[in-house]
Formats: structure tokens, sequence, C-alpha cells
């Protein structure tokens, strides 16, 4: 006997029913995205759309739909915004969140670094509501840079010299291709060299990005020379990278030298939530304490009792001013060479002794056991540096400073949102 079964038969036509609603469970993570996103203010967002009403033009995806399509994948940890394409047509939390608007990777990238201010916004007022509700208190501020990955490779790095002649040897091509189209009737070969053109203009501008990068290294390595002269000399020439003239050559915590940012974040440690985010090109984290304070102050208008900090993170200058603020700050002594004379011992003391007030405070504090219990609620930053480079933030897919900062805050917010929905039931 002859086994009856069903054959697949793809050429037939036929009608699906789709019910997106009922196919997402409703306690979802999408579901709490879309929540949060329908309940913010985004005039900034519809003001930049170009079709209106009785006007010609095909009309864009809601920007609420693209802002939450964004939330979603960085809690996700999706980053790259073909894949994010990818996944709006064929999963069905994405499918959920597009409600059948169709969207495609060109749109989702471009919304993702066009909209720097209205993140950093939006930011500021989840961490404004999360105070006011009394679940981040100010109390306790930690601060610690963490290294991201830029996406630009080693070679790319030029000294002055390489990218003058690049910069020279593309302007030049630019002209002759200039001079070729015009003159040039036939119309497909046309196209080709205005394509070659573009590309050579492409190269020129980012070679003028990279000299003017440059520059700017070595006006602040002779800064740095009037202090530290011999350090500096001892370094070799600087160079900018041609792909991302904004990317620094940093030492990542694996020993490897590699173009990367500086993240700066400011965690309440208490609960976990991002008070504040910006992105540097310094390769180490001197001196960053007061930027990363006044921006604490200026977005919720009141500064933090205790500032838990890593060693050299805040200048003796940075623990003095901070102290006539009332700001107490946590942070290792260094410790002092053993290997050294009897002369020089006795200089150190007598410096010390005529030190301010606030440092020998911040000495005395750091020497005993509440303060040390203290500081050892500054390692929770760490969590939250590792939660969102679990997330992508780790290795940069955009390029240029001004759009890796539109990821950062992306992140921080994302981040944020998922840390308030876990900690309000606590609250409450």
């Amino acid at each position: 006997m002859t086994a009856r079964y069903l054959s697949a038969d793809r050429r037939q036509l036929r009608w699906d029913v789709v019910d997106l609603e009922s196919q997402l469970a409703s306690d979802h993570k999408a579901r709490v995205v879309w929540a949060y996103v329908s309940g913010l203010e985004l005039p900034e967002l519809y003001a930049a759309i170009d079709a209106v009403e009785g006007g010609p033009g095909r009309p864009p995806p809601d920007p609420a739909i693209l802002l939450a399509l964004w939330l979603y994948a960085t809690l996700e940890g999706v980053g790259s915004a073909r894949q994010l394409d990818r996944l709006c047509q064929r999963d069905i939390a994405y499918r959920w969140l597009c409600g059948g608007v169709p969207v495609n990777y060109h749109g989702l990238s471009d919304f993702r670094v066009s909209y720097g201010a209205v993140l950093d916004r939006l930011l500021r007022e989840s961490v404004t509501v999360l105070v006011t509700q009394g679940v981040v208190t100010l109390d306790e501020v930690a601060i610690d840079g963490t290294k991201i990955q830029a996406s630009a490779g080693r070679r790319s790095f030029r000294g002055a010299g390489k990218l003058s002649e690049i910069e020279s040897t593309a302007h030049a091509l630019v002209e002759k291709l200039k001079t070729e189209v015009e003159s040039d009737p036939a119309a497909s070969d046309k196209r080709r060299r205005a394509a070659q053109r573009r590309a050579a203009e492409d190269i020129e501008r980012r070679a003028a990005e990279a000299r003017q990068a440059l520059e700017k290294l070595r006006a602040e390595r002779a800064e740095n020379a009037k202090t530290h002269k011999q350090a500096e000399a001892a370094k070799g020439e600087p160079r900018a990278s041609r792909t991302d003239p904004d990317a620094r050559l940093m030492r990542f915590a694996d020993g490897a030298v590699r173009a990367g940012y500086n993240v700066q974040l400011a965690v309440a440690p208490a609960c976990g939530v991002i008070l504040a985010a910006q992105v540097t090109d310094r390769r180490n984290d001197a001196g960053q304490a007061m930027p990363m304070i006044e921006q604490i102050k200026d977005h919720l208008a009141a500064a933090p009792q205790r500032v838990l900090v890593d060693t050299h993170y805040a200048t003796h200058e940075d623990i003095v001013s901070l102290a006539d603020q009332d700001i107490a700050v946590y942070a290792p002594v260094p410790a002092d060479k053993s290997e050294v004379t009897e002369e020089t011992r006795r200089r150190r003391q007598w410096e010390r002794d005529r030190e301010p007030d606030a440092l020998k405070t911040w000495r005395a504090r750091m020497a005993s056991d509440e303060g040390k219990a203290t500081y050892q609620r500054r390692l929770r930053i760490e969590t939250v540096n590792g939660i969102l480079k679990g997330r992508g933030l780790g290795l940069m897919l955009v390029r240029s400073m001004a759009k890796v900062a539109c990821v950062v805050r992306l992140q921080a917010l994302a981040h944020n949102l998922w840390r308030a929905h876990c900690l309000r039931p606590a609250a409450a």
C-alpha cells in the first residue's frame, strides 16, 4: 500500500490572515518599550517631516516607531541597521512594533544618528522622572570610563606627510575627472566618471578631516609638553585615521592598541541607572570627574553628596573644588614609592602638612573602614559597563564622535528604560 501525505505546493496563491496583537505576549519587552515611547513628547522629530497634509511626497514612518525599534533592538543587542531591517520582516516583536508600517535600513540608519539633541533630552528627562518618583537618589554617584572600539583599523592612521600626499593626489584626480565628465559626450561613461569623482572627493574630504584632527593632536601635545616635556618627547609622530578622524589609538584592557573612544558614564550605584553619558577621545580618565559632575548638575539641577571614582580620576584641584561644593570624593589614595631617599620622604611629608584641609580630609576618609566600604560600591558601575557592552556598545558600527555619541545615548536611554521597568515594582 502507498502512503498518503501532504506535499508542499509553493505555487498556490494564499491569503494569510495575521493578527499581530495576539501573537505577542502581554508582558513582552516590546510592549514595555512601546508603552514608554507612546508617552514621550517628540515635537522635534515630527517637525523634521517634509510631507504635509495636502502637499506632495510620500509619508515616512512614524518617528515614534523608529525610536521604539532602535530602543528594543538595543536591548536585544542589535546594532546594525541592516540586521534590524531584516528582523522587521520576520520577527514577530519587531513586526508588532512596526504595525504594518514599512521600514528600510537607510531610514533606520539615518534616524539613529540624526537626533543627538533629542536623545540627550530624553535621557535627561528619564532620569528626572525617576528622581522625582523616588526610584533614583543622587546621594551617591559612581563615575567611570570605558573604552569602545571605533570603526577604523590601525593601518588607517597616517602622519602629516602622508595625509598631505593623499589629499593632493585626490584633489588632482577630482579636477581631472571634472574636466573629463564635462567634455565626454557618452552618457554611460559620464556616469561612471561621475562616480569616480565622488569617490575621489570622499577620499579628499576624509584626508582633510584627518589633517584637521592631526592639528588638534599636535596642539594637545604642545600643551602637555609644558608640564610633561620628557614624556611627550618620547612619543612618536602624532597620527590620525582617514577612516574615522575623530577616533584615537588607545590601549584597551586586554593590552591591545586599537582605534577607539572613551565613554564616560555616571551611574547611581544603588539602582544602576545611568545619570549622564559623554563620549571623549581621551586615552585616560584623569581629570574627567568635574565635566561629568557639571553635566549631572546641569541635567538634574542638583549635585550628588558623594562621588565614587577610580584612582587619578579626580585631580587634587578637583577634590578641593568639590569639597567647597560639599561633595565628598571617594577615590583611592595613590601608593607612595617605597624606594626613595630619606630626604624625599621628609619633603613629601612637608608638602602634605601644607596641603589644603580638603586633601587631608580625603586621605583620612579613604584610610577609614567606612570610606573603604563606601568606595567598594563603585564596582557596581562595572556591571553597567558590562551590560552595555553585552548589548553591542563595545564595537561601533558608525563613524565620527557625533554619531558615536548618538549610539551611546541610545544605549543609556534603553538601559534606563528597562531598569525603571524593573525598579518601579520594587519601589511600589
